[in-house]
């Protein structure tokens, strides 16, 4: 019930407002379209960045290093959810996540405007519950559903703590969760080679249709997606079906539950929201003039109680300012420095509980690691890109963001499904049979945010005055390669090794083989001889590339295959006696 005070101006009653009207102040107005277009502004950059996370040039025509010329991976740069466990996984923060403490200063000026000023998949589900409005959210519901739910908020502070705990432990799986690896993972990898895929074969059709300006019109949109948005080719990614179901599993949730992902899930908006207890801008209400008209839980994109009556809930507050925006009674207002009578800072969390779930997150990574993936049966197809630190190291800084994956101009690198065990799901795996290492290049390292990949140089790479970078060695299955199981010609291999001197040589030998042809009258076929030049691989020189198996003519399974044994980031993957430490002199 709204109270008049005496002697106070009563505002001037705003038309087509309900209640008493009074008009939101121009400056709360100012700033709720500042944010809308700083939300816009925000996500139109994370995707120009996403699309140009990639090259799109040829690699032996380039005379110069190839570098992109933007820092695709600035978003999760910026992200202080990565540094934090970066930090406590390896006791150390890389350089790049030093842009992180400048979110962090921020946060404690303003709280959690990150989530709903800046970040992109936030905005994304923002966007998704205004365009795709549920009838089921209407009305009492929506109130309802807008009001804090103190059960399902706090479960992503108890993966925060899993997360955190699981960092301290070795391993940064919290990647999984944060919301930019998530955007970078779903995007990049299901979202894209999806419509890639569908305006393929809608161009395809078009063709079938003998109209030209039909043609031409798809071609030329093809032509323009192709140097804009992805590659010329179509883009394959192992096990992407499942990353896009969950991803549209998310936005569905928000017809429920508004935010379901930032309400709900998000370890980063709970790491903010710990922070934000400390902000210097916050909410006053003057709950005697709370009407109950609920106008501002209908635009509350938090669920932070931001109506009268009841404690505003700092920790969850997006600082969307929509509820102020939408009071009509003046009980709402955002100031530096509030009242802190009518708020609640501290994350609403059982100590109880939030003590189970992080002794969880640390009991997880000694029990994922007491199977047989890492140290007693290493996977052979596990080939990790060029450039990466040994194995442990590498499950302490791979945040799963698939930056590498995205980035990679031959579509070899792609997302581990279980090959490398449950705590490396969604980590990068070079499949050559998709697609090789490219020689010369060093992209994957260059746009990797923690340091999981070296940012190497093509020297290093390529081993010019050095040792080159190996990650894994070639073998043939003699009985499947055509020169060796069938006495057929065949060096497409050889003439596809990338190093020099080649790491693949042939042997030229005369054999006999049968005629395809049976003989006069029933007789078995005559016998001939072919000149054939037999393949073999030199492990002292193969880096693992995969080029030779990815061009191997032999459908299904290749006569030539690759696997990680040999890799230079480990001491004990060898294969040759003299790489191992207990050979070496001194």
């Amino acid at each position: 019930m709204a109270v008049a005070v005496p002697g106070a101006a009563t505002p001037k009653k705003q038309k087509g407002r309900p209640g008493s009207g009074i008009p939101a102040r121009l400056s709360i107005r100012i700033l709720v379209w500042v944010r809308r277009v700083s939300q816009a502004g925000f996500l139109g950059l994370f995707l120009y960045f996403l699309f140009q996370t990639g090259f799109r040039g040829s690699f032996a025509s380039a005379e110069t290093a190839v570098r992109l010329p933007l820092p695709v991976e600035g978003f999760l740069l910026a992200d202080p959810f990565v540094a934090a466990m970066t930090l406590l996984s390896t006791h150390t923060i890389y350089r790049g996540l030093v842009w992180s403490i400048g979110l962090l200063a921020l946060t404690l000026v303003v709280g959690r405007v990150f989530c709903g000023w800046i970040c992109p998949f936030g905005t994304l589900h923002h966007f998704f519950g205004w365009i795709f409005p549920s009838r089921y959210l209407r009305g009492n519901k929506r109130v309802e559903s807008n009001k804090t739910a103190p059960g399902r908020q706090r479960v992503k502070y108890y993966l925060l703590y899993a997360f955190l705990a699981a960092s301290l432990m070795g391993s940064v799986i919290g990647g999984l969760f944060d919301p930019i690896c998530v955007a970078v993972r779903a995007i990049g990898l299901a979202v894209i080679p999806a419509v890639q895929y569908v305006t393929g074969v809608a161009s395809t059709l078009s063709g079938a249709t003998g109209m030209r300006p039909v043609q031409g019109a798809a071609d030329s949109a093809q032509d323009f997606l192709a140097q804009t948005v992805w590659q010329s080719k179509q883009f394959y990614f192992h096990h992407t079906w499942f990353i896009g179901i969950l991803f549209v599993a998310i936005l569905f949730m928000n017809r429920i539950i508004p935010r379901f992902w930032c309400r709900v899930l998000c370890p980063l908006g709970a790491f903010l929201g710990v922070f934000a207890r400390f902000a210097l801008f916050g909410m006053e209400k003057d709950h005697a003039k709370c009407t109950d008209c609920n106008l501002c839980l209908v635009n509350c994109q938090g669920a932070d109680s931001p109506q009268g009556g009841v404690k505003w809930r700092q920790d969850e507050c997006h600082m969307c300012m929509n509820c102020e925006n939408a009071c009509p009674e003046d009980v709402i207002k955002f100031k530096f420095l509030p009242n802190r009578k009518s708020a609640l800072t501290v994350p609403d969390t059982g100590r109880r509980t939030a003590i189970a779930t992080a002794a969880a997150g640390a009991v997880m990574i000694p029990a994922a690691r007491i199977a047989d993936v890492i140290d007693a049966n290493y996977d052979h197809k596990v080939i990790r890109p060029p450039g990466s630190v040994e194995e442990r190291e590498f499950l302490e800084r791979c945040i799963r963001c698939a930056e590498c994956m995205k980035v990679c101009p031959n579509n070899a690198l792609h997302p581990a499904f279980f090959e490398a065990g449950i705590e490396g799901i969604w980590t990068p795996i070079l499949i050559p049979r998709i697609g090789y290492c490219e020689h010369s290049c060093v992209l994957c390292g260059q746009v990797c945010p923690t340091g999981a990949i070296q940012k190497i140089t093509e020297e290093q790479k390529m081993g010019i005055g050095q040792k080159p970078v190996s990650i894994g060695t070639a073998f043939y299955d003699q009985g499947r390669c055509l020169p060796w199981g069938m006495a057929t010609p065949c060096i497409v291999c050889e003439e596809f090794c990338p190093t020099s001197p080649k790491a693949i040589w042939v042997e030229e030998v005369d054999i006999p083989k049968r005629l395809p042809i049976a003989g006069d009258n029933g007789k078995e076929p005559e016998m001939t001889t072919v000149h054939v030049q037999r393949p073999h691989v030199d492990p002292s020189l193969c880096i693992g590339c995969g080029a030779c198996e990815k061009v191997c003519p032999v459908q299904d399974k290749p006569a030539v295959y690759v696997t990680n044994v040999g890799e230079s980031r480990s001491k004990t993957n060898v294969i040759l006696l003299e790489d191992t430490n207990y050979n070496r002199p001194g």
